[in-house]
């Protein structure tokens, strides 16, 4: 049996993780004449699932229009975490606050894109593939185009998606290929056939994705070390799902894995009725597990290679409900997390008092921070992957 030592250097120094008894002779010999690539930059994705309420994350403490809409769940200013004069946290926040003072965190507020949807389906499907057209919502992920065109690949998986979720359909491309795990040790391939180049002939495809899915079970030997090694140590991570999945996205990066994307989905931010004490605990848990997963990666002097960001489909209406929550509404903030990020407040404050539709104006597409995560930190043309040219934000250093 390998020693843990030894399990470690294969999995830094075996770019095909043991697949390479299966895949086709070209991208055998291709891989094996390839050379050890640098560490790589990676991008970790988390997504907020039912539309998180941004006006009562960063609260407009100054805007009159928020007493004004907020009444029953307007949040009092001395219980809050204060940024600027205009803009405070919403107290669950505080880890956060901390990682902005440390200069780790941004916030682009009034994030969305032209003639917002209102369906949950709809507009997460909008934010995955970022393609407006209905009929494009079938095809490719924003994140598995990405990949697809990502050059000198070394044959891992291209992204793993941690919890029991669905794959999203962000991270399915054509040539890219991603993997599931509920927790370390419990590997299993995406549901996709989808993994390698469409040009390949018939039999040579059906072949090798059959025994990729069979090659790529061997590797949940490698990950499960990963996870008794950890197992093994005290946890610094919060008891609460998002951060045991972001701690297993540490594992991996830490036992060197060459994966550059992660995805984790964090659910429950529907909070059509009750809505303070059910957000207060999602936010609680997402800086609690977003502020371990930071000090993790810096302890283990990995934190300048991993980008986090953090979306929601939509934000609420502005209006409070009569159940006391609050109802679909159109733009929210999106959050970035590292060490390369321009710390703090990006965009106004949201102004509450010119509305459009009842909505909050957008300032930003999302489309923006796409482009700017995909140039300027994964060092991939974000036309190809958009469609479209969109203006980048200052967002990374």
């Amino acid at each position: 049996m390998m020693s843990t030592t030894t399990r470690r250097q294969f999995l830094r120094s075996s770019p095909l993780i043991a697949m390479a008894p299966s895949i086709p002779l070209f991208l055998r010999s291709t891989a094996q004449a390839a050379p050890v690539a640098e560490p790589q930059r990676i991008l970790v994705v988390i997504q907020l699932n039912g539309g998180n309420d941004g006006i009562n994350t960063v609260v407009p403490v100054a805007d009159e229009g928020y007493a004004k809409h907020r009444r029953e769940l307007r949040l009092k200013a001395d219980r809050l975490i204060g940024l600027t004069d205009e803009v405070s946290l919403h107290r669950s926040f505080r880890p956060v606050a901390d990682l902005i003072e440390d200069g780790k965190f941004a916030i682009v507020q009034g994030v969305g894109y032209p003639n917002p949807n209102r369906s949950h389906d709809v507009s997460m499907a909008i934010w995955q593939t970022a393609r407006l057209d209905r009929e494009e919502h079938k095809s490719c992920g924003w994140l598995g185009r990405a990949l697809d065109l990502r050059e000198g690949s070394t044959g891992a998986a291209d992204s793993i998606l941690l919890g029991k979720e669905s794959p999203p359909v962000a991270l399915r491309g054509r040539r890219s290929m991603s993997v599931s795990l509920a927790h370390p040790g419990d590997l299993k391939l995406k549901n996709d056939l989808q993994i390698m180049p469409a040009d390949l002939g018939g039999d040579d495809l059906l072949s090798f994705a059959r025994r990729a899915t069979l090659d790529a079970r061997a590797t949940a030997d490698l990950i499960d070390d990963v996870a008794k090694i950890s197992s093994s140590e005290e946890s610094s991570y919060p008891k609460t799902q998002l951060a045991s999945r972001l701690n297993s996205i540490g594992q991996l990066i830490k036992s060197g894995f060459t994966t550059p994307v992660y995805y984790a989905i964090q659910s429950g931010y529907d909070t059509h009725a009750a809505q303070l004490p059910t957000h207060a605990r999602l936010l609680n848990e997402l800086a609690g597990a977003l502020k371990a997963f930071q000090n993790d990666l810096q302890a283990a002097g990995l934190d300048d290679r991993v980008l986090t960001i953090c979306f929601s489909e939509f934000g609420r209406r502005v209006e409070e409900n009569a159940s006391l929550g609050t109802d679909h509404g159109t733009v929210g903030p999106v959050f970035a997390m590292g060490t390369k990020v321009k710390a703090g407040l990006l965009g106004t404050a949201t102004d509450m008092t010119n509305l459009k539709n009842g909505d909050l104006r957008r300032q930003f597409d999302f489309r923006q921070i796409y482009a700017t995560v995909l140039e300027d930190w994964l060092s991939i043309n974000p036309e190809a992957v958009l469609g479209s040219r969109f203006n980048k934000l200052p967002l990374l250093t």
